[in-house]
């Protein structure tokens, strides 16, 4: 199977609200990366142990580990967590800027150094939304 169809695959795999919007932002991280790597990332690892959430990925960021190490990996991410939605935004080096910047104009999310958090689309405000996802798309 493909990328797009896994990605197909597991936003259908959600409950309707859920799908729905993460339908929604999928659009909408394509619009905004139009030619953009996709990634699908089903949360096992090599022993196929379930080790995180499935994720889409878009795009390419060189991930680079404290040993020196790197690998390619995706710049922006999207997920189903058990309580709703969550957006990754990678490579941004400075860990308190997404909540500083964006935490307070969201509304009802989580923001830790890389990831949104957020239960329904009710709950916070898209415009700022699509905002940090652009920030991290244009932070390179």
């Amino acid at each position: 199977m493909d990328v797009q169809e896994e990605i197909k695959k597991y936003i259908a795999s959600q409950p309707e609200q859920k799908r729905s919007e993460m339908q929604e932002l999928h659009r909408l991280i394509l619009h905004i990366m139009p030619r953009c790597k996709l990634w699908f990332l089903d949360g096992k690892n090599s022993e196929n142990k379930t080790v995180s959430n499935p994720n889409i990925g878009y795009g390419q960021h060189l991930l680079k580990y404290a040993d020196g190490k790197s690998r390619e990996f995706y710049r922006i991410g999207l997920s189903a967590n058990s309580t709703g939605i969550s957006v990754y935004i990678m490579g941004i080096e400075d860990k308190t800027y997404l909540a500083q910047t964006y935490g307070k104009k969201l509304g009802k999310a989580s923001v830790s150094g890389y990831c949104i958090k957020f239960k329904t689309f009710k709950d916070i405000n898209l415009d700022i939304l699509e905002m940090a996802i652009r920030y991290g798309v244009e932070n390179r």
